[in-house]
């Protein structure tokens, strides 16, 4: 039997990718993070620590100390939580020294690499995940109105140069005009605000960014990116396909359909247009 260790972080995420693998016949050790994790990941995986943000050395101890030599990078960490609870022990401490920046791709870099010295291989996690991808199709029964096009193929162009800029993964418009930039506060709260700002009609479209290591911090959306869209009166979702994670699909896509609303994955091949 496979071991891989996981690394878990916020979200539905990281309990998705341990059934999965453990459905693919691996054994998953995990390492989950107390204020982010979700407790349910304990009932999918083998065995389970759980640690504060910033235990770099204790996280590695642990996957080392269980014979882990590949692993899993799978759910984010709140910024905000970082600002405010993060306890960082000596090595992160020197590691963040090291990198000089907060920014996600640099410290995520920087983790990988400690893990890496290590003997332990950090790998995609779509190894096992191949399956929950998007797709460059239509997912709802409603398709994009000509005007929605618009708006996600000017969307998709913006997020792709924030992107490059380490902001974020999501930028929601309406009549080519950016109504919220994604900051630290997540895609389901920068939706809320575009929404509060728009009152209603809005296009949200999430990318991966530019230089993206695939092998963390991919772009994922689920139930919850769909219930703040309902919120805030939107209409469109649009991911990139090949490179968006969608998290309970089949639930996502029910959903979007009883409220009327468009889910699409777009391709780099046609700027963010039509599949």
């Amino acid at each position: 039997m496979e071991r891989i260790g996981l690394v878990a972080g916020n979200g539905t995420f990281p309990v998705l990718f341990a059934a999965a693998a453990r459905r693919g016949g691996a054994e998953v050790v995990a390492v989950a993070h107390r204020g982010e994790t979700a407790e349910g990941l304990e009932a999918v995986v083998s065995a389970l620590t759980w640690v504060d943000p910033g235990e770099l050395d204790k996280l590695i101890q642990v996957l080392k100390d269980a014979g882990v030599t590949k692993a899993v990078m799978v759910g984010g960490i709140r910024k905000h939580r970082l600002f405010q609870h993060m306890r960082p022990d000596a090595r992160a401490l020197a590691l963040l020294q090291r990198v000089g920046t907060f920014k996600d791709d640099a410290v995520l870099r920087g983790v990988a690499q400690e893990l890496e010295a290590e003997g332990i291989a950090i790998v995609p996690p779509t190894v096992f995940l191949a399956d929950v991808i998007a797709t460059p199709v239509v997912y709802t029964h409603r398709q994009p109105e000509p005007e929605q096009w618009r708006d996600i193929r000017y969307g998709y162009r913006v997020a792709k140069e924030i992107g490059r800029w380490d902001i974020g993964q999501c930028v929601v418009v309406r009549g080519e005009a950016v109504l919220a930039v994604e900051g630290i506060e997540g895609t389901d709260q920068t939706i809320r605000r575009a929404g509060a700002l728009a009152n209603g009609d809005i296009v949200v479209v999430k990318v991966c960014k530019p230089a993206q290591d695939l092998r963390f911090d991919l772009p994922a959306v689920g139930p919850g990116t769909v219930r703040a869209l309902v919120e805030a009166k939107g209409c469109v979702l649009a991911v990139e396909a090949g490179r968006t994670v969608m998290l309970e699909r089949e639930e996502m896509i029910a959903a979007a359909d009883a409220a009327g609303l468009v889910v699409v994955g777009v391709g780099e091949e046609r700027g963010g247009g039509a599949p």
